[in-house]
């Protein structure tokens, strides 16, 4: 398996198992699914309300991958706890950051 990123043109896809409303804000690194996919798994104190654990998972990958905010988006699964997230940037650079990552 090639864990939970996916590189593209501009960037990297990265797939997620979010968790709101967390007792805290945690990246707990990457688990495989029964149908064999992995994810990265995260949790925000947010609520999965209006789009606040979204922009929480967004703003606490853009502070662990050290980018910018702007360069991270959820793309899929607005209202999903699986979700896809666009990083834009040197996909290898991004890929090896969410790898280290993953280790946790």
């Amino acid at each position: 398996m090639s864990g939970p990123v996916r590189p593209r043109d501009d960037g990297i896809d990265v797939f997620v198992r979010l968790t709101p409303k967390s007792s805290t804000d945690a990246l707990e690194g990457a688990a495989e699914a029964a149908d064999g996919s992995t994810h990265l798994k995260v949790r925000v104190r947010a609520v999965p309300e209006k789009g606040a654990a979204n922009a929480a998972l967004e703003k606490l990958l853009a502070k662990a991958l050290g980018v910018p905010l702007s360069t991270v988006k959820v793309v899929t699964g607005g209202t999903s706890r699986l979700k896809t997230v666009r990083i834009t940037g040197d996909a290898a650079t991004l890929a090896h950051a969410v790898g280290r990552l993953t280790l946790g």
